[in-house]
């Protein structure tokens, strides 16, 4: 328990992640300390790599440890609330921090930026603009590094204007002095005339995310289709083929071979098709993440001055060309039909063909009569017609 003239470091009581007085103190394997919701919430982002880290010293563990409230440092933090130790340096302002302009010594940490006053106040400090009755008036909002730039730096006023002939934001003396007959109006009005430019492109791409969508959905039926149609037609030929089984094994491998490699050739056409689709998209949601951020910009001259950056991913908006699926057909069944019956032709044989689409029997040949071997004599005619007609 901490006693009262010792001299307690306030920071070692801190938690890192929030930067505050440690709150339901909890300690980790590694030994570090933080509030129990803090690392918590540390953890949650963590959940999805199963393997959870602390923050400070990295490292890791798994499982998930169990947090266990120490009760020792709870009485630790409870006896600074109590001697009011922590005061001071909780509240001072780091370099990342807005500091208080009225503070001198050692500044705290700001907590609302005046547009009126042009000055930066901690919680102390801003108290007058909450009792006096003149200050209530005043317009306060959260403190920034970039609110320097919302400042002329000519005449140390609140840029509030916006000059359209030279693009820029001004202040009031601005504009009847050096923008004298400029076109200018209120920063808010233009701020207004911009967002509604801002939401039309944002339409527009949202509409062009939709039409790609829908490509996409129908460049995967394409695959869909290439590979049926790819596996009717093996199915055909393999049909037609067994007839043919004793003369034609090896260009039954080629026709299966031709089905498959252009069907490989067409499936990765379609897929490059698709992964240039998706990458459209991919690029157009980043766009209107980034314009969305932008909408949701409160101070109307950060809005602008990222508005006017931003101009040219506004204007790359219109859709680009899209190439429409077209289903190609593989159909080697009338090459190989024709074959077929030419092969039975110029055998002389007699068996099972298909004539406008019905199946007739014919009589085969009998080996053992003599009239039959002549048959054989147009065997080397056979793959002849089979080159003609199928390579």
């Amino acid at each position: 328990m901490a006693q009262r003239g010792v001299q307690l470091d306030p920071k070692k009581f801190c938690c890192s992640i929030c930067l505050d007085l440690l709150k339901d103190p909890v300690t980790i394997p590694c030994g570090h300390s933080y509030c129990m919701n803090c690392i918590k919430s540390f953890w949650d982002k963590e959940d999805e790599q199963e393997i959870h880290s602390c923050p400070q010293c990295r490292q890791t563990f798994t499982p998930r440890p169990v947090l266990v409230k120490n009760t020792m440092l709870v009485d630790l933090v409870e006896e600074l609330k109590k001697t009011g130790l922590q005061a001071a340096d909780h509240c001072c302002a780091v370099p990342e921090d807005v500091a208080c302009d009225v503070c001198t010594g050692r500044k705290l940490k700001a907590v609302k930026f005046c547009l009126v006053c042009l000055a930066s106040y901690c919680e102390n400090h801003l108290q007058p603009h909450h009792d006096a009755a003149p200050l209530k008036k005043h317009k306060l909002v959260d403190p920034s590094q970039k609110l320097q730039e919302n400042i002329c730096s000519r005449h140390d006023e609140v840029m509030k204007m916006f000059c359209r002939t030279d693009q820029q934001c001004i202040c009031y003396l601005c504009s009847v002095e050096e923008h004298k007959g400029h076109d200018t109006v209120s920063a808010a009005a233009e701020r207004t005339e911009r967002q509604r430019e801002l939401q039309l492109s944002r339409q527009k791409i949202q509409e062009r995310i939709q039409d790609s969508e829908k490509d996409v959905r129908s460049w995967q039926q394409t695959v869909e289709a290439l590979n049926g149609s790819a596996v009717k037609a093996v199915e055909e030929s393999e049909k037609i083929f067994t007839e043919m089984i004793g003369l034609l094994e090896k260009r039954r491998a080629d026709v299966k071979q031709q089905i498959r490699s252009q069907q490989e050739t067409e499936v990765s056409r379609v897929k490059e098709l698709l992964e240039k689709l998706q990458q459209e998209i991919a690029e157009m949601k980043r766009k209107d993440a980034e314009l969305k951020q932008l909408s949701h910009t409160e101070d109307h001259n950060q809005f602008l001055h990222n508005f006017l950056s931003l101009s040219e991913l506004i204007k790359s908006t219109e859709p680009s060309s899209t190439i429409r699926p077209v289903v190609m057909s593989f159909d080697c069944v009338a090459p190989v039909s024709k074959i077929r019956d030419k092969l039975l032709d110029a055998l002389g044989e007699k068996g099972t063909k298909q004539e406008n689409g019905k199946t007739t029997s014919q009589q085969q040949p009998n080996p053992g009569r003599a009239e039959s071997f002549q048959t054989y004599r147009h065997y080397p005619r056979v793959y002849q017609y089979i080159d003609d007609d199928f390579m």
